[in-house]
């Protein structure tokens, strides 16, 4: 991911809070196989984990999980059993993998930026062009697969997991004071679904943030954005105009925070 000075987001706190309040991430691998694609994509929600919510600078583990029947399930099962041949007769559960992962969570408000919008530039010089605002996280890190389904440690990870990742929904995003629980299914029902899913655990490496709102634009163009936006009169338009002010009001403060 580009990230200028201007569009990026170097607080590690804010970047862990912007996973949580988006925790659909689009997770990506690049493996040599002869049966899938070199790379592979999946939309997988995600649990992060951190030892310590007050540090400013862990990066934490995120947790998910995948359909075993997914082919980027099937390449990462078949790369990591081919290189553990040698170790463990038809590889065990978990196991690593050496490469880096991406995983890339996106802000749900995102809109194109007309230069009509541009109220201070356009008039006087037409120097002026089309954009894109959004905001979005990447995550590198290191995985482990939780794969071998009659092993005591995929049993334990996907429970953990699955009850973990329904709270994540159930109090985090629907709100509900008496959320669903794993337990309300079926003990045999749910025995089924984990041996149809493998876990992935990524330890975060690196964590980068981006957020393009229009920062870099002089205030009288900034005004028109936010202006613009709101001019739209939807709910995409009120809440992208919102973004574009506090992000502009906070690249104002770094820059009189540089200068004094």
């Amino acid at each position: 991911m580009y990230l200028p000075d201007v569009y990026t987001e170097k607080d590690i706190p804010a970047l862990r809070n912007f996973i949580r309040s988006n925790s659909l991430g689009i997770f990506t691998t690049a493996i040599e196989s002869s049966k899938h694609p070199f790379i592979q994509s999946s939309h997988l929600p995600f649990v992060l984990d951190v030892e310590d919510e007050n540090s400013p600078t862990e990066l934490g583990v995120l947790r998910g999980h995948m359909a075993r029947a997914n082919p980027q399930s099937k390449a990462l099962i078949d790369h990591i059993n081919s290189v553990a041949n040698d170790e463990v007769e038809g590889g065990d559960s978990p196991r690593k993998l050496e490469r880096d992962v991406l995983v890339l969570f996106n802000h749900p408000i995102q809109h194109y930026v007309t230069p009509k919008f541009y109220r201070e530039t356009k008039p006087k010089t037409g120097k002026v062009a089309p954009t894109w605002n959004y905001a979005a996280v990447q995550v590198y890190g290191k995985l482990t697969v939780y794969y071998d389904s009659k092993a005591d440690s995929t049993e334990d990870f996907l429970e953990k997991q699955l009850k973990d990742l329904t709270m994540v929904g159930e109090k985090g995003v629907m709100k509900y004071d008496e959320p669903w629980l794993v337990e309300d299914a079926p003990r045999s029902f749910v025995q089924i679904l984990k041996k149809a899913i493998i876990g992935i655990e990524i330890e975060i490496m690196r964590m980068d943030g981006k957020w393009k709102m229009s920062q870099e634009m002089s205030k009288g163009d900034r005004e028109g954005v936010i202006n613009g936006f709101r001019g739209l009169n939807s709910d995409v338009g009120t809440k992208m105009s919102d973004i574009v002010e506090e992000r502009g009001e906070m690249s104002d403060r770094k820059k009189e925070a540089k200068s004094s």
